[in-house]
């Protein structure tokens, strides 16, 4: 029987949200050997991490392919080394697995701040699919666009889900009542939530022209949460459409708060164009809360058949998902529950193991 394969990670990403989210995970479960990063963020994973190569250069262009540690990594000896987002190291000969997330810069180019940007994400989009000895995507929606966009071979990827955290539960409304005062939320309102940022594929000018065309819209509060909100009390598009004082900028919330704030929700929304998972879908759904989103790439695998769906780039249609779903809490919860239980962290780690054995044994 073959040995454990020692997996490194560049674990740079920790600290942020999304992908973060996810390395967090994976550096308690998956049984690293080696992870890069900077020493701070890296300080709370020494148990799970016995060995720390010290890299906090930021991501994305040139700079970090010439900051790479390829020595440090070098004597530390990985069979493997995965890369959890799609800025892969350019320069590195070992074994290498790559998790794509999603191809957003490849599939809305529209939304980045130059042609050159874009000429940039299809070059390493297309050395990932051409030097990765496997890539991992977190959806059949991202693996068929890596197939259909950048050529890459389909025997070569693997779909490998996410999954939600333990702290992600119903609470009692004595656990979550604190909420209204901390975050000015009023009372008696049903709660409308989307938990994200301002970034142009999350489409929140739908969502606003959809809960601006919702009947009964007076007697709801749509809140913000996230570190976009922070410090901003008032949207120039809610006045436009005549919603002041029907919105609610949290801004950047603990992650006791946010679980609170998604059982707080009588209906969580997420509006985007394009998700290449959808997390906080699954986030909404453990702690019982219903959830109305896009019809679009990867959220109708994440959602499945408890969440309520609507066109993104059509008002009227995020209207009626609104109206159609804001009354439906607790309606559900046994078919919520059975469809949550199929998302495990655990089992996400136990399937990179899997992959980086498989790829590690390829060694000649």
């Amino acid at each position: 029987m073959n040995p454990e394969p020692r997996i490194a990670i560049d674990a740079r990403m920790v600290s942020r949200s999304g992908i973060g989210t996810c390395i967090q995970h994976w550096l308690r479960d998956v049984g690293y050997a080696v992870a890069l990063g900077d020493p701070k963020d890296l300080e709370g994973y020494r148990d799970c991490v016995p060995e720390q190569v010290p890299f906090s250069s930021g991501i994305y262009g040139f700079r970090e392919q010439l900051k790479f540690p390829y020595r440090r990594l070098r004597r530390a000896r990985p069979d493997v080394l995965h890369v959890p987002h799609c800025n892969v190291p350019l320069f590195y000969r070992g074994r290498m697995i790559v998790t794509v997330h999603d191809l957003t810069h490849l599939v809305h180019p529209e939304f980045l701040p130059s042609r050159l940007a874009h000429l940039y994400f299809r070059f390493i989009f297309w050395f990932v699919c051409r030097r990765a000895d496997r890539i991992m995507t977190v959806s059949e929606s991202t693996k068929n666009d890596l197939v259909r966009i950048c050529g890459a071979d389909p025997g070569r990827i693997d779909v490998v889900p996410l999954g939600v955290g333990g702290e992600f539960v119903r609470k009692s409304r004595a656990e979550i009542d604190y909420l209204h005062d901390k975050y000015g939320v009023p009372r008696g309102k049903k709660i409308i939530l989307y938990v994200g940022n301002l970034l142009p594929h999350k489409n929140l000018d739908g969502l606003l022209e959809g809960f601006a065309r919702m009947r009964g819209r007076e007697d709801c509060r749509l809140v913000f949460v996230g570190k976009a909100f922070d410090g901003r009390t008032r949207g120039t598009r809610e006045k436009e459409l005549g919603l002041e004082g029907l919105a609610v900028h949290a801004g950047m919330v603990c992650q006791e708060d946010l679980v609170a704030f998604y059982n707080l929700a009588d209906l969580f929304v997420l509006p985007s164009l394009y998700e290449g998972f959808g997390l906080p879908v699954l986030e909404a759904l453990a702690c019982g809360t219903p959830v109305a989103c896009s019809d679009t790439s990867s959220l109708p695998e994440v959602g499945g058949p408890v969440a309520a769906y609507f066109d993104p780039k059509d008002p009227e249609s995020v209207a009626r998902a609104l109206e159609e779903s804001i009354g439906s809490k607790g309606l559900h919860d046994a078919e919520i529950d059975a469809w949550v239980g199929r998302f495990s962290w655990k089992n996400c780690a136990r399937r990179i193991r899997e992959i980086a054995a498989e790829c590690a044994a390829l060694r000649s």
